[in-house]
Formats: C-alpha cells, sequence, structure tokens
C-alpha cells in the first residue's frame, strides 16, 4: 500500500518536499495555511547553485523553475562611502550555465506548485496546523477550520513560527531577533547608478545596508537592513511613515540608496529578521521539520531558499532508501544537522557587521579588502555552501 505524507506549509520547503516525497514513492498532500493568492505579495529572494542542483537532482529544470528571475552571480560589496570593498562569485556556472539566480517569491512558489500540481500532488488551502497527534503507525493532524487529515508522516514546512515545531517539542526555543529589520521594493522603472545585469551591489550604509540589482526589464530590485535593538512590532508604521523612515535612514549614504526608495511605487516591510538557533529535536517517529521550521537563516547567508531546498530533496532521499520511517527521518537529520547549523552560524556572522557602530564601520571598511584578498587566494572560501550536492 502506498504511504501517505500530510505537508504542512506550501512554500519553499513544503511544495519541494511533496515533490521529492512523490518521487519516494508517496502519496502527500500539502496543507497550506494561507488563502490562495494571499502570498502573492512580497520581495525577492536569491537561489544559489546548490539550491539549483537540489532541483535538478528532483528531475526538474532550474531554468524553468526560475524562469521569471535572473541571473546575479556576482556581488559587489562597497563601503559607506560608496568605495569598492570585493567582488565576490555567488557561484556557478554549472555545466548546463545555470548560476545563481534572483527571483520574486510569489513567481519561485508559482512555478513549484505548477510543478507538484503537474504531478498530481493535492493542495488544499486556508489549512493552519494545530494539533498533531499520534494513530498507531501514522500521525492525525487538526486544522484551525475544525476540518483534519491523517498520514504516516507529517512533514512540518510550516515556516519560522512553525506550529509543528511546537507540536513536536513544546520546549524548543523560538526565533532569535538578530538586530535588523528587512524592508524592499521595485522601482518603477530605470534607475541612475544601477547596476549592470548579473552584479547584486550591496553597501554598507551608515544607518542601513542596502543591496539593489537591475532586472531585464530595467526597473532595480532592492532591500534594505536597517539596524535596530528591539523587534518592530505590527502596527508601528504606515506605508507613508515607513517610507519616510527608510528616506531619513539612507540620506547620508551615497547614490543611489534614495532613488531607489523614491522611484517604487510601494516600499515592503518592515519585517523583523530571526534566526533559529540549535533545536534539540528535528523529529520523532513519524513527525519532522524542514526549511524554516527547523533551522531559519539570517538573509545575510543567502541561503534561506536553497537550504530550504537541500533539506526536502535530502528528506525524499532518506525516505526511499529505507523503508521504516522512523530510520529514514534519523538518517535524514543525521546529513542535514552539521550543514545547516553551520550555515546558520555564518548567516548570524555576516548579519552583525551590518550593525557596526561608526568605528567599526570605519575599521571594517578599511579591512575588508585585505581580509577578502587573502580569503579568496587559494579560491572561493563559500564553496563548502555552495558546491554542496545532496547526497
Amino acid at each position: 500500500m502506498t504511504k501517505t505524507a500530510v505537508v504542512a506549509g506550501g512554500g519553499i520547503a513544503g511544495t519541494v518536499a511533496a515533490l521529492a516525497l512523490h518521487r519516494a514513492g508517496y502519496a502527500p498532500r500539502i496543507y497550506e495555511a494561507h488563502e490562495r493568492g494571499a502570498d502573492e505579495r512580497g520581495a525577492f529572494l536569491t537561489v544559489a547553485v546548490n539550491g539549483l542542483n537540489a532541483l535538478r537532482d528532483l528531475g526538474l529544470d532550474p531554468a524553468a523553475i526560475l524562469a521569471e528571475g535572473y541571473p546575479t552571480p556576482l556581488m559587489r560589496l562597497l563601503g559607506a562611502s560608496g568605495q569598492l570593498l570585493a567582488d565576490l562569485p555567488l557561484g556557478g556556472p554549472e555545466p548546463d550555465g545555470t548560476v545563481t539566480t534572483t527571483i520574486r517569491r510569489a513567481d519561485l512558489y508559482v512555478a513549484l506548485r505548477a510543478c507538484a500540481e503537474a504531478a498530481g500532488i493535492p493542495i488544499e488551502y486556508g489549512k493552519r496546523l494545530l494539533t498533531a497527534t499520534p494513530d498507531g503507525s501514522g500521525v492525525s493532524v487538526g486544522f484551525a477550520d475544525g476540518s483534519g487529515a491523517g498520514g504516516d508522516l507529517l512533514v512540518g514546512a510550516d515556516g519560522l513560527h512553525s506550529r509543528t515545531r511546537q507540536v513536536l517539542d513544546p520546549g524548543a526555543p523560538g526565533p532569535r531577533y538578530l538586530g535588523l529589520l528587512n524592508a524592499g521594493g521595485f522601482s518603477a522603472g530605470p534607475v541612475p547608478d544601477a547596476p549592470e545585469p548579473g552584479v547584486m551591489r550591496m553597501a554598507f550604509g551608515r544607518r542601513a545596508f542596502l543591496g539593489w540589482s537591475a532586472a531585464p526589464d530595467g526597473s532595480v530590485w532592492w532591500f534594505a537592513n536597517p539596524a535596530r535593538r528591539t523587534p518592530v512590532a505590527a502596527g508601528e508604521f504606515t506605508a507613508a511613515s515607513w517610507r519616510a523612515h527608510l528616506l531619513e535612514l539612507v540620506a547620508d549614504d551615497p547614490p543611489p540608496a534614495r532613488r531607489l526608495i523614491e522611484a517604487s511605487d510601494e516600499v515592503l516591510g518592515p519585517w523583523n529578521t530571526w534566526d533559529v538557533p540549535r533545536l534539540p529535536v528535528w523529529h520523532d517517529d513519524r513527525i519532522v521539520l524542514v526549511g524554516d521550521a527547523a533551522h531559519a537563516v539570517s538573509p545575510s547567508s543567502g541561503q534561506g531558499a536553497s537550504m530550504a531546498i537541500e533539506d526536502a530533496v535530502t528528506l525524499g532521499r532518506c525516505l526511499e532508501r529505507c523503508s521504516d520511517v522512523p530510520a529514514a527521518l534519523t538518517a535524514y537529520q543525521r546529513l542535514r544537522r552539521p550543514r545547516v547549523e553551520k550555515v546558520v552560524a555564518y548567516g548570524k556572522r555576516s548579519g552583525s557587521t551590518k550593525t557596526a557602530g561608526p568605528v567599526g564601520a570605519r575599521i571594517r571598511d578599511a579591512m575588508t579588502p585585505m581580509i577578502m584578498r587573502m580569503l579568496y587566494r587559494k579560491g572561493n572560501p563559500q564553496a563548502w555552501i555552495l558546491d554542496h550536492r545532496v547526497m
């Protein structure tokens, strides 16, 4: 009899997990907490070459999945005065020409869900998980709308504030605030001083870190990370006051900081930046966590989406190789935990450089070029991240 799986969460981790489980011979069903179309707004993300290779391992075509995105194989790092600190390769090209790619989050969701639907994987919306109870050789789950479901396995892909994590381990540590806010936007058209195609520029501003790149249509996609000691509260800013606040933060920064904000019809955010420290429990005999539910990483790592994809593909492989579900989940954790905890630590270190004070910023900008030359002398120091292949 075909084993069944409940997948809580229809984002990147959940949808790719469902595809990986399908390949492993399971009959997965995705339950997404939001209504259809509710997550079609939002900013953008980067899928690095290690994430693209994991998609390829599933038999998917990364170029097709990310067709609405554009290549960004190089990061150009700038100091607070606009001076060049370093050019940092972001991986690739792979043998088929693919490189690290930037895409709107909503477009990636649409492409992945289309693959799931083409594979015959059902997706139900408006299904927020509340409970999960062992049920013989499987697990029964209950949703906030009063409905329920069951399967041989529950995959918790329900994100940073995962309910599955809480059910699995009520004492699990919660997300950790990293002292940064997130904002973003898309210019309505070309902006002076936009970077050349294929380059993601990132600059240490005086009061906010800024990143931006040029899309093929001439618009500029940008994000900002203002430093802030405490998380922002819901409703603290209106759309107008948030735009005004960002403009004030970048007022003394080199171009095109102000121009990007002024040229955007909508300024997204603010969002708090979190990660998830080491979780003592990733799984039991029938419940397992993937993606941000298990190990949210700082956006500074550039690896959130790629880690989620690697998790999902690894989980599918373990279940494909081992018919005993508890043993397969143990193997999954053994393979993934060391890598993702190392990436979480790397992301936290990278993010901390964005919150340096005036003196620290001057030291950072003076030392970075020399440090980067030393680090890259023997090759790309991020190779351990970018060159990884799912085992």
